[in-house]
């Protein structure tokens, strides 16, 4: 039965790999990122358009975008963390369950 010692990864192919995940891990959140804030920015613009000859006449409806918007980031936070947790990188899973944590309550203060 061979050892497990031979399987392990020595301790410069375990940096690669988790200077490799970090990477790919900051690139998919700030593609995330971008995609809502340019969601958020068009909606902000269409919004500016539509204002214009109209009166008030009472409470304007809940703006649902931003909710979605930062809703959508920590979830991709949260599966990012989940597996670079399942990938036994627990301190950079453990930096995206922070942030997933922070986006989370970001959320829930926005939609209450």
């Amino acid at each position: 039965m061979p050892e497990l010692d031979d399987k392990q990864p020595s301790g410069r192919d375990g940096a690669l790999t988790a200077g490799c995940l970090l990477l790919l891990v900051l690139v998919v959140d700030a593609a995330a990122a971008l995609l809502v804030v340019i969601a958020l920015a068009v909606r902000g613009l269409g919004r500016m358009d539509a204002g214009t000859g109209q009166t008030a006449t009472g409470v304007p409806p809940m703006d649902w975008a931003p909710v979605l918007g930062f809703g959508t980031l920590a979830l991709a936070a949260g599966t990012t963390a989940v597996v670079l947790l399942r990938f036994a990188h627990r301190t950079l899973g453990a930096v995206q369950l922070t942030l997933c944590a922070f986006l989370t309550f970001h959320t829930l203060e926005i939609w209450l």
